[in-house]
């Protein structure tokens, strides 16, 4: 019976890993002449934002906090990071600092 239990429990808690992974997702930005496209996006805690370059030449994603910090990206390169906590999230290219972006990030559910 006591092995029967912990099974059963197991498997909850494997579901309830489960449905809180597959509600993770993960949100494009990309960089294309100049611009980081969409500029402001609004994403859930536990979410992973991509960037990937789409220029010619290389760019950088840089959080003006020092949360994120990104190598300088190669065409087609892309960086992905994970946003844990709520709050508003600004960066810019270290290469090109008039490129600008933010991130909302809300509680998840």
């Amino acid at each position: 019976m006591k092995f029967v239990r912990t099974l059963a429990l197991g498997a909850m808690a494997g579901l309830v890993f489960a449905s809180s992974a597959a509600q993770a997702a993960t949100v494009e930005v990309k960089i294309d002449n100049f611009v980081f496209n969409p500029q402001t996006i609004t994403v859930k805690a536990g979410d992973t934002v991509t960037w990937v370059n789409h220029d010619d030449i290389p760019h950088t994603v840089t959080s003006k906090t020092g949360l994120f910090r990104s190598k300088a990206l190669d065409t087609d390169d892309n960086f992905s990071f994970t946003f844990a906590t709520p709050g508003s999230f600004a960066y810019f290219c270290a290469l090109h600092p008039h490129m600008t972006g933010s991130i909302v990030v809300e509680a998840g559910q």
